[in-house]
């Protein structure tokens, strides 16, 4: 299976981006990919940089400092429309993510999943909020609330970790429990963000434990203080990394999986063997502290 991560530098014209990640989509099927991959917030600017303001509503204010002014929509809505209708024609499956709004007004980081024939299997809604400079995303997000899907699409077995998901174990391995060949996340990480070398080695650990490739979509460009670093990876469920993007540069990484790799892993080979699941929940299930 062929896989593309469209590592890309949103504008604050969303008109102009959108159109932007439909061509990066157009290109991806002509490299011969199944799947593409994108960043998180493909098409907006990177709007939790800045405290919302203070009485505004979490989506669709039009005033404020740069980057407070989202528009959040439904999904399906206009956006996913349109990229479900060029899945659809090209034979596409496509992980997005977008600012989403559901019908009570709750607002999500989510990642819509369309399968090759233009099909919305589902949408996957960053469970774990977090605050602290440049990204204030507690302003802007309600808590994930559709578990930890993972979607038979036409190409793999396919889950999604969106951005600050990819840090907690326990969402790692719940996709891997879930028999994902491929989890695919959509990310938001800037230079210098977090010690040198763990972008990558978190990732690595977890396609290694689980036993799954993980296939990361960064953004890339300055937006006010932050400077997304790019570097889009894929790894194979041996930890390996089969395909690395440009550092500050816009890019399409497109590279090869071997999907039998999944089935004949290390984790599922040794480690999912040897599990004692049923000792986990009284663990993990304590009261902090």
């Amino acid at each position: 299976m062929r896989l593309a991560l469209a590592q890309l530098r949103p504008t604050a014209d969303r008109a102009e981006s959108l159109e932007r990640a439909l061509d990066a989509m157009r290109r991806a099927a002509r490299s011969g990919a199944e799947v593409v991959v994108f960043p998180e917030l493909a098409v907006e600017p990177f709007f939790p940089r800045c405290r919302r303001p203070e009485g505004g509503p979490r989506s669709g204010a039009r005033a404020g400092a740069p980057g407070t002014n989202p528009v959040s929509e439904p999904i399906p809505g206009p956006t996913t429309d349109r990229v479900a209708a060029l899945a659809r024609e090209l034979s596409l499956v496509t992980v997005f993510n977008l600012y989403e709004r559901d019908a009570q007004g709750r607002t999500f980081d989510s990642s819509p999943v369309i399968d090759a024939d233009g099909a919305l299997l589902g949408v996957t809604r960053m469970v774990h909020i977090t605050d602290y400079e440049g990204f204030h995303e507690q302003d802007y997000y309600d808590p994930g609330d559709c578990g930890a899907p993972v979607y038979a699409t036409r190409a793999c077995r396919l889950g999604v970790a969106i951005c600050y998901d990819r840090h907690y174990p326990e969402y790692m391995r719940a996709l891997g429990v879930a028999c994902a060949d491929v989890v695919a996340i959509p990310q938001a990480g800037t230079l210098g963000e977090w010690p040198e070398g763990l972008y990558e080695a978190e990732v690595r650990t977890a396609a290694f434990q689980n036993g799954y490739f993980a296939a990361l979509a960064n953004r890339v460009g300055e937006e006010g203080e932050l400077t997304f670093a790019g570097e889009s990876f894929v790894c194979d469920p041996e930890g390996v990394v089969l395909a690395r993007g440009a550092r500050l540069e816009e890019d399409l990484v497109v590279t090869d999986l071997d999907l039998g790799k999944a089935a004949r892993s290390t984790a599922r080979r040794l480690f999912w063997r040897d599990r004692r699941p049923e000792l986990y929940e009284r663990w993990l299930g304590r009261d902090e502290g």
